[in-house]
């Protein structure tokens, strides 16, 4: 039986600030897990970074409050993921999701050895051009391609200058082989994953799994799963956050002194108060009061001053 209350009292959301290094699990897309992950913290604010398909697992940020004002810190990131692709087939959507049908190639040619493998993997490393799938996220006149693909319709696409900075074989039985790929953003690994299989001699390749196991500084061992957020208490919970200016780690850090702080605060740019001659021009820095608070992003200027560009919320 329905109780005639419900409804009537909201859970208060709570204005906390910090990143949360989730491990997404599969079979749900990336705004299902924010959606969960801010219901569990009762966030006010909050949103992801890195978008995950929904077959995929592992470490997707979520950032809750001021963190979302640097949540594009991590977009240009660096990413490692472990995959696992059935050799021979392909997929509409190149992975488990899809349409799957077998490529028509003799049965010799999914003999591999180790060593063949190693040797095709080793010509992926470096500078590669690769044409992103029609399941993608990627706008085409304001739309989604895969909105396109969904509706038979294939769209041109130009292919794309992507990095591999390392790749190899972690398991390989059969048809089916895991990989290690560390690459730059922008790399999709189930186009990476079919042009292995093409190169192997086996027609192609989909991903049966895909898990995302570093991101920028970031990696799984420092990741929660929704299931065990879910059974703490709120004050255990809320240590899982990582601190707004962990996402800013690899930007140099500037502390200000009072006077200069509260000019900063009210939009001005400031000087320093030493040389930042080291600095280049447009060079973003992490500003900081003398009692250590992180204020927020600023650059600088010609003039070697600071501008400020994009501050957090202050109180002293």
């Amino acid at each position: 039986m329905l109780n005639p209350g419900a409804g009537q009292f909201k859970r208060i959301k709570r204005k906390i600030s910090g990143v949360l290094l989730l491990d997404k699990p599969s079979r749900i897309s990336s705004n299902q897990a924010l959606q969960i992950a801010k219901r569990i913290f009762t966030a006010s604010k909050a949103g992801h970074t890195g978008t995950l398909d929904p077959l995929a697992t592992g470490l997707l940020p979520i950032c809750f409050g001021e963190a979302t004002k640097f949540s594009s810190a991590l977009l240009g990131a660096d990413k490692t993921y472990e995959a696992t692709l059935r050799l021979g087939y392909i997929s509409t959507t190149g992975d488990a999701e899809g349409e799957v049908s077998a490529c028509n190639v003799p049965s010799r040619n999914m003999q591999l050895t180790l060593s063949q493998v190693e040797t095709v993997l080793q010509s992926f490393i470096g500078s590669i051009m690769q044409v992103p799938p029609m399941y993608s996220a990627l706008k085409h006149r304001g739309k989604p391609l895969y909105a396109y693909a969904r509706a038979g319709v294939e769209i041109e696409r130009q292919a794309r200058e992507v990095i591999i900075y390392d790749l190899y074989v972690e398991a390989l039985a059969g048809e089916k082989m895991g990989i290690v790929v560390k690459c730059s953003t922008g790399t999709y690994v189930r186009t990476l994953a079919e042009d292995i299989g093409k190169a192997l001699g086996c027609g192609g390749a989909y991903l049966t799994a895909l898990r995302r196991s570093v991101m920028d500084g970031f990696d799984l061992s420092q990741a929660y799963t929704l299931d065990a957020l879910e059974t703490m208490p709120l004050a255990q919970r809320d240590a899982c956050l990582h601190p707004t200016d962990g996402l800013l780690h690899d930007f140099p850090a500037v502390t200000l002194d009072g006077a200069t702080v509260v000019s900063l605060l009210q939009g001005q740019v400031v000087k320093a108060g030493f040389s930042m001659s080291g600095l280049p021009e447009g060079a973003k820095i992490r500003l900081y009061d003398q009692g250590k608070h992180f204020l927020g992003l600023g650059e600088v200027t010609t003039q070697g001053e600071i501008a400020p560009r994009r501050l957090v919320g202050y109180t002293e």
